[in-house]
């Protein structure tokens, strides 16, 4: 077997483990992906915001047990990132410190820009979008969504804006355990539309395709594919923009306890989850977008295209 890497992508909402190798033909193979929905971010809206003990010492363990996953495969390279929830509370140094101390391995805390520059790359590596010379690119977690535009393969615009569904969340849902109110749906897509029009990049009047990244979407095409009997991996990978509009639609009017009980529906992001949902369509109706391309091929991908580069 060639030589693996890990990569730990330490998220707002969720902490991701990736082992990968290179294939016969030279194409980046997935060995092994674990997921933990432990939620870091709490307070990430607020001015000054900090990661809460109960918040650090869950991701601790959250790493320690990817760690272990990835133990197996006997990695050459170990790469543990962060982005939002670290890179903006005022303690993220702490954080930091206490996982070299306790597992020996350094994070990496990425700033917008390169969070933004290595999704783009992990796209690169997949090969459903082998054909796509111009597009765009959209990752949404919990404290930002990227923002990219590729114009012949090449990334033209690449930015990172404070519009992550948990922080949205915070802002603007006052009860994220009951039904969404007309009020609070207003409000959030209206900061979402004017710090895109705020924001520096610039939206041509004929969209190209658009790829849409995050939990967020992945949940949209997990519920879609539950309502069909279809498998994750059996799901399509197109989502038109009503399918996303009927689904917010849907969840507006059912409490926490509902939203989690519907097959396809992540647990853990179900607080959030109607945030993100008015977040995708937002930014679809700004950009003129009327269905969103699905991959799973971010930002922990892209981490290890550059690491075996290199081997």
């Amino acid at each position: 077997m060639t030589p693996a890497v890990a990569i730990i992508d330490i998220g707002s909402n969720s902490l991701k483990l990736l082992v990968a190798n290179r294939g016969p033909a030279g194409e980046i193979k997935e060995l092994q992906s674990q997921t933990i929905e432990t939620r870091i971010s709490q307070g990430i809206s607020q001015a000054g915001p900090r990661l809460s003990a109960e918040g650090m010492a869950s991701g601790l363990t959250a790493i320690q047990a990817l760690l272990a996953t990835a133990a197996p495969y006997v990695p050459v390279k170990i790469i543990l990132v962060a982005t939002s929830a670290v890179r903006d509370a005022t303690n993220g140094a702490d954080f930091r410190a206490r996982v070299a101390t306790e597992t020996g391995h350094d994070i990496r805390i990425l700033t917008g820009e390169e969070e933004a520059n290595i999704i783009g790359l992990g796209l690169s590596s997949d090969p459903a979008f082998a054909a796509f010379n111009d597009f765009y690119l959209f990752d949404l977690g919990g404290g930002s969504l990227e923002c990219l535009r590729f114009v012949q393969r090449k990334i033209t615009q690449a930015l990172s804006l404070q519009l992550g569904c948990v922080r949205l969340t915070e802002r603007f849902i006052k009860e994220p355990a009951a039904p969404l109110l007309i009020a609070e749906t207003t409000a959030l897509a209206l900061h979402v539309r004017d710090e895109l029009k705020r924001s520096s990049f610039r939206f041509p009047l004929v969209a190209p395709p658009a790829i849409f990244m995050g939990g967020s979407m992945h949940t949209v095409r997990a519920l879609k594919g539950a309502r069909h009997n279809l498998s994750f991996a059996e799901s399509p990978t197109l989502i038109g923009i009503e399918t996303i509009a009927d689904l917010l639609d849907e969840i507006s009017s059912l409490n926490l306890e509902a939203r989690q009980a519907l097959p396809g529906m992540a647990k853990a992001r179900a607080d959030v989850f109607p945030a993100a949902l008015i977040t995708m369509l937002t930014v679809a109706d700004y950009a003129h977008i009327d269905c969103f391309h699905h991959s799973l091929h971010n930002l922990r991908w892209g981490l290890a295209a550059a690491a075996l580069a290199g081997l």
